[in-house]
């Protein structure tokens, strides 16, 4: 970090009582004595630094005797020659500061002595505070900024960027002057150049400048100069480019040529030494800077610059000052960064060839510094200032390849770790990502964990695991399934194994890309705060896919907690209008979140100026014209600009000149070159120079995209064609082609040299040379024992690009075996798309005749690819595979699974009916007797719940619970019947859900306990229970709950949730429900099962409404949530439930003024099986109208409501209890048509309630009965019970 210093102005210098003056010439001797205690570079920028001010002060006094428009110097006889002088200088010196022990900073001032100027060097107070006392001590670049105060005269203010003669402030034409103003003119300006050269000679030599002598040796050199120029000029001189050979194929690098003039490669001058004596001296007996060497040559050649056409035609003369502003600027630039521009630093590299070492000469790039993006840099980061406050938000940045997309985000990390955020990344690879497009989301997800791990102490940890395992409970397997590494923040955090073997049995994986996204949403919520932001950075989004995309919509349209930014990159000249990223923007932009967007251009001349300028270490008035010709080939694209000069040096056109200790080269020669203005065509060029090994390492690199695993090329190397990879690595990583990154693989560079790379390879070769990859691979891994395990997936992406070379090889089974195994293994890491990419070629692959000639791999492959079409919601093809297992199938037994599937895939498209018969089919071939509906009556059911209470009561004991059901018929015909009942839920008559529970009860209590045993307990349990036999049914509900821990029903939690708060629930208060069946929706959700995660929001959001659990404009805003993610999953009888219940809430606020939404519930235009959502709607009318004051029209509703067949038990006594209220509200208003009576019987039935189910209602009843005392003018009675009944609300809360 750059310390910066301000250097501000000040009255007269001896009125600082602390600072000491010392003459210049005697502050030079004392910097002499003190040498034993200041390092040589420290002196040296203590000199700079004075250096400056005097530059400052000469400029300034130049301004205040100005007269006239002219602008020119006012000096007579030679009077500049008193001013600019050693002698008229003087250094204040801190005396805070011990003489015997200066520090390189304790210089507090300059001040000119006539005329009388002076500058002050402070320290700001602001900036004292970000050192520790020991930083100040050591080697620091100084950022200066001037304002000047003279004390004689009034001050003629700079204009900034003026362009000015030496000294002037303004710029003057030749029309302004005559020609004797014009030659005055110049002799100043000539005599000023020299004046400042001799200053600066004496303040760094510390001795008496040559005087005239070093003018006439540079006036000689440059008319030796300029004849060996014309000489030149005629010479028929074979090209230079002929002359400059490639290097050989043993190594990229090339030997530098020696430091003397090659004929015909740039003009003498430039490559011999300094010539003027005095510098000469400076460099190699003083130890003088060769930046301040040049500096000073280039003063005294613009000392003979005579200001026309001439001097630009005199090569010796092209870095000749044109102004002493440029002087001053090039000493801030010293001061800025010495370690660059002004120490002699020569960034060397050994290199080796035929066991020759050689000395190269590295340009010195700045590989984090962020040029030409200041707007765009200010962009982001109060994008990211927004996303710190609370809010996710969104930034696009396109641009062709190379200008600096992923430097513009990768400048914000440091602000992002400042505030203690997290940045995850991942790239998409052209060659990977639309096959495994989602896998890229969940790897820089799982980034995270390992950051959590590394960034925060124990104590944190295992907070962070509390809110991990309360929030997800049994969920946490569904989370270490799809996140790995999240084990690391808690050893319990584990997939257990045994669950995948099952759900490959069963079909039971319900999970698609929504539930993974969900997932991944909730662990986000719990790790993101404004205190902790997360900036998910994804590179190259034109080569990811919709699925990948929609996770992002998931994560930032989420308005529950999470607290992200996003910053998605990408090529705008390689997508169309049609590319899914402009769908996410607009996915965005109605999901209102904020949402940036900014294409990138190449570098304006002046920062490639600045870059070029950088990596010479050069001062940038020098490299201009190099810049001019770099820009024209280059556009500016940053990364071209940086291979632009890696190619001139490598063909030697820009070359190092030892004596002069900087970089040299010839505009002309360099133009004559013609190289490529194609930066594609740079690489290559460089490329095919390479030994063979890097040819192939880079090859082989490029076939797996921009990131290779180290194990990869372990593998390969143990190959005999393969051998040499290993140490083509390691001269690449020298070459700069590729580096190491974070997690240990290795990567290019950048995706221009993975492009050009994977050029090496002829395109009629490239399918040929991925299949012999992947073969050798397969060989080296199954021939050594080996486990391809984690690079299997690596493994089928290279052989599948040869499948006609399968073919030819028959190796298509075995072939066809692996893209299973790496089927299974993505469907296992819940990347269903690549995995169905995978079981889609092994398909493929398979004879006509596979039923046949391989049964067993034909119906396990097809059975995985149905899974993964389904979780990849391609349910019209996962259908007609199922379709297929059960016809090709040989027994029943094997169709199964694949009945299961299909009817779970009807379940989640709502096809109930379609779900209800193939049960009912299967359960027949089972064994089962399933009656019609119409032979189930109300009386069979009513038999039949005694009879399975009455089994349950003799049979529930340990030794049943330790029974466990063995037969799997028994357990299929389970399965089928709890199919059966949540279909007959939405199409048939609601008794035939207890008559299939009853018989799911029953089957299990005959036969002993297994995974599906809970659920059939709960649905049983939620049908059956009445404030009667609450306390035994109750217990079932709770029995099964307890029972569910001993299986791994991750994927079946929100189901039980949902049942025991549809029955025994609402024993418990219904806070209690409310909060539960948030989780039950999260559950739902993460586990693929939409239809039952909604259901538990209905639920959840029902008991919320009815017991006040959740401030209202709290509880609105959830509902919105959930109506959002309706919208994405388009279940619209959910919608219809939530839209009702939004409505309510909106009307209790502020009845719907301001909250209010055009969408409305229209009851008259759904198709409502079995009246259920008549049955809702009616509930709601009485609740609004009730609380709107309506107590007749409340009523009304009431009477609707009793008037359906079979109304929920427990929602019907809190219709009760609105009934009675709105009696008692117009018994009170003398209404006629109501009797007490009503209201006495329904308070009789509220003391049952409140017996059984105190929580919920006690407070109720307590209510009533102060209504009813009220009425009958019992105003104590009525005050007591108003009192009762507010405590058992708050005692509830």
């Amino acid at each position: 970090m750059s310390k910066k210093l301000i250097m501000a102005a000040a009255a007269a210098a001896d009125k600082d009582n602390d600072s000491l003056q010392l003459p210049l010439r005697n502050w030079m001797d004392m910097e002499t004595k003190k040498k034993t205690t200041l390092s040589h570079k420290e002196s040296i920028v203590r000199k700079t630094t004075i250096a400056y001010g005097i530059l400052e002060l000469i400029l300034r006094c130049f301004k205040t005797t100005t007269t006239g428009n002219n602008s020119m110097p006012s000096f007579k006889n030679n009077e500049d020659d008193d001013v600019i002088h050693t002698d008229n200088f003087t250094v204040l010196v801190s005396t805070n500061s011990s003489q015997h022990q200066p520090s390189w900073d304790d210089i507090t001032g300059v001040t000119m002595n006539s005329p009388k100027l002076s500058l002050t060097i402070e320290e700001p107070a602001y900036l004292t505070c970000l050192f520790e006392p020991d930083e100040t001590h050591g080697l620091l670049g100084r950022y200066l900024e001037v304002e000047h105060h003279d004390t004689t005269s009034s001050v003629v203010h700079e204009e900034e960027n003026s362009s000015v003669l030496p000294m002037n402030a303004e710029a003057t034409t030749a029309d302004d002057l005559t020609n004797d103003n014009n030659n005055e003119r110049m002799r100043v300006n000539n005599r000023c150049y020299y004046l400042v050269a001799k200053v600066l000679y004496e303040l760094f030599a510390n001795e008496a400048f040559p005087e005239e002598s070093s003018l006439a040796v540079v006036n000689e050199a440059a008319t030796t100069t300029i004849a060996s120029t014309d000489v030149a000029t005629v010479s028929s001189e074979e090209p230079a480019q002929k002359k400059l050979k490639s290097s050989s194929s043993s190594n990229h690098h090339r030997k530098l040529p020696p430091p003397a003039a090659t004929k015909g490669d740039f003009n003498e001058a430039k490559q011999l030494p300094f010539q003027i004596p005095s510098i000469v001296r400076m460099q190699q007996q003083l130890g003088i800077p060769a930046s301040l060497c040049r500096m000073m040559q280039n003063l005294l050649e613009a000392a003979l610059s005579r200001g026309d056409d001439e001097d630009d035609e005199n090569t010796s003369l092209n870095d000749a000052y044109k102004s002493l502003r440029d002087v001053a600027e090039d000493l801030h630039l010293l001061l800025l960064d010495p370690d660059r521009f002004l120490f002699d630093n020569e960034v060397q590299q050994q290199g080796t060839t035929n066991d020759e070492t050689t000395t190269i000469i590295q340009l010195r790039y700045r590989k984090d510094k962020l040029y030409g993006r200041d707007k765009e840099e200010t962009l982001i980061t109060d994008a990211f200032c927004r996303v710190s406050r609370g809010k996710s938000e969104a930034f696009f940045i396109g641009g062709f390849s190379g200008c600096g997309k992923s430097m513009l985000v990768n400048s914000l990390r440091a602000r992002v770790n400042v505030v203690g955020g997290y940045v995850i990344q991942h790239k998409f690879d052209v060659t990977v990502s639309q096959e495994r497009s989602l896998s890229g989301v969940i790897s820089a997800v799982n980034q995270l964990c390992v950051m959590l791990k590394r960034r925060n102490a124990p104590p944190r940890l295992a907070k962070l695991a509390k809110k991990i395992r309360d929030e997800f409970g049994a969920d946490v397997a569904l989370l270490a399934r799809i996140l790995q590494n999240v084990s690391v923040l808690s050893p319990e955090f584990i997939s257990p194994v045994a669950a995948a073997v099952e759900e490959e049995a069963t079909g039971g994986d319900t999970m698609n890309a929504r539930s993974v996204g969900f997932t991944l949403l909730r662990f986000l919520r719990l790790v993101s705060s404004p205190k902790h932001p997360i900036m998910l950075f994804l590179d190259d989004l034109q080569w990811a896919d919709d699925t990948a995309l929609d996770v992002i919509h998931t994560f930032l349209s989420d308005t529950m907690g999470s607290c992200m930014f996003f910053v998605g990159t990408y090529r705008d000249n390689e997508v169309d209008a049609n590319h899914p990223i402009f769908d996410l923007m607009k996915k965005l932009e109605i999901s209102h979140v904020p949402t940036s967007k900014v294409s990138l251009v190449g570098l304006d001349r002046e920062n490639l100026n600045t870059m070029i300028s950088d990596a010479l270490c050069l001062y940038p008035r020098i490299c201009n014209s190099l810049s001019d010709i770099v820009i024209k080939k280059t556009n500016g694209s940053p990364f071209f600009v940086l291979e632009f000069m890696k190619s001139l040096k490598d063909r030697g056109l820009l070359q190092y000149n030892y004596h002069q200790k900087r970089w040299v080269w010839d505009e002309d020669t360099i133009r004559a070159e013609g190289i490529t203005d194609n930066v594609m065509h740079l690489l290559s060029y460089e490329m095919n120079g390479l030994s063979d090994e890097i040819q192939l390492l880079l090859k082989v690199m490029a076939c797996f995209g921009t990131c290779t695993n180290e194990s990869v090329i372990g593998y390969l190397s143990e190959s005999v064609e393969y051998s040499g990879v290993r140490d083509g690595l390691e001269r690449a990583v020298i070459g700069g082609f590729v580096e190491k990154n974070r997690e240990g693989d290795f990567k290019f560079v950048h995706d221009k040299v993975r492009e050009a790379a994977y050029n090496l390879i002829p395109d009629s070769d490239k399918e040929q040379f991925h299949y012999n990859l992947g073969k050798i691979l397969c060989t080296i891994c199954s021939g050594n024992g080996k486990d391809e395990g984690d690079i299997v997936l690596l493994i089928c992406s290279q052989i599948n690009h040869g499948i006609e070379s399968i073919k030819a090889d028959n190796l298509c089974i075995p072939a066809a075996k692996l893209n299973m195994k790496a089927g299974k293994k993505a469907l296992d890491g819940c990347d269903h798309k690549t995995a169905y990419s995978y079981l889609d070629t092994a398909q493929s692959l398979l004879p006509d005749d596979n039923w046949e000639s391989y049964y067993d791999l034909s119906l396990r492959l097809n059975f995985l690819l149905a899974r993964a079409a389904n979780s990849s919601c391609k349910y019209d093809e996962a259908e007609l595979i199922l379709q297929t297992i059960c016809k090709r199938a040989r027994c029943f037994q094997d169709k199964l699974p694949a009945y299961f599937l299909l009817v779970t895939i009807f379940l989640a498209q709502g096809k109930v009916v379609d779900a209800y018969n193939t049960s009912s089919s299967i359960l027949s071939l089972l064994g089962e007797t399933v009656p019609e509906t119409e032979a189930v009556t109300l009386e069979t059911v009513g038999s039949l719940i005694p009879e399975t209470l009455n089994m349950y009561a003799e049979v529930y004991g340990d030794d049943w619970l330790g029974r466990k059901m063995e037969d799997n018929t028994l357990i299929n015909i389970l399965i089928f019947y709890s199919v059966m009942s949540t279909a007959a839920y939405f199409c048939k008559p609601s008794h035939m859900v207890a008559y299939f529970a009853c018989k799911m009860v029953q089957l299990s209590l005959r036969n002993g306990v297994c995974k599906q045993t809970p659920l059939a307990l709960l649905i049983f349990s939620s049908i059956v229970i009445r404030f009667d036999n609450a306390a035994f049914v109750g217990r079932i509900a709770k029995n099964a709950m307890a029972l569910s821990e001993r299986f791994d029903l991750s994927d079946e939690m929100a189901e039980l949730r949902l049942h025991f708060h549809m029955g025994a629930g609402h024993l418990e208060s219904f806070q209690f429900g409310a909060s539960n069946l948030r989780k039950g929706f999260g559950s739902g959700l993460t586990s693929g099962n939409a239809n039952t995660a909604f259901y538990c929001a209905i639920q959840g959001t029902f008991y919320s409404i009815i017991s006040a659990e959740k401030e209202l404009n709290l509880l609105l805003q959830e509902i919105d949530y959930y109506l959002h993610l309706l919208k994405t999953y388009k279940s619209e009888m959910t919608r219809y439930y939530m839209l009702c219940y939004r409505e309510t809430v909106s009307i209790l606020i502020d009845k719907g003024d301001a909250t209010g939404i055009e969408a409305k519930l229209c009851h008259d235009d759904v198709s409502d099986p079995g009246n259920k959502l008549l049955e809702v709607f009616y509930f709601h009318e009485v609740f609004r109208n009730h609380w709107l004051g309506y107590p007749e029209r409340s009523n009304h509703y009431v009477k609707k409501y009793e008037e359906l067949i079979e109304p929920r038990y427990f929602e019907a006594y809190i219709i009760k209890f609105y009934k009675a209220l709105n009696i008692l509200a117009m018994l009170k208003k003398k209404r006629n048509g109501v009797k007490s009576e009503d209201v006495d019987e329904i308070i009789a039935s509220m003391r049952i309630a409140a017996a059984h189910a105190g929580p919920n209602f006690r407070n109720k009843l307590e209510l009533l009965e102060a209504e009813q005392y009220g009425v009958d003018n019992y105003p104590d009675k009525a005050m007591a019970s108003y009192k009762a009944s507010i405590e058992s609300a708050r005692e509830t809360n």
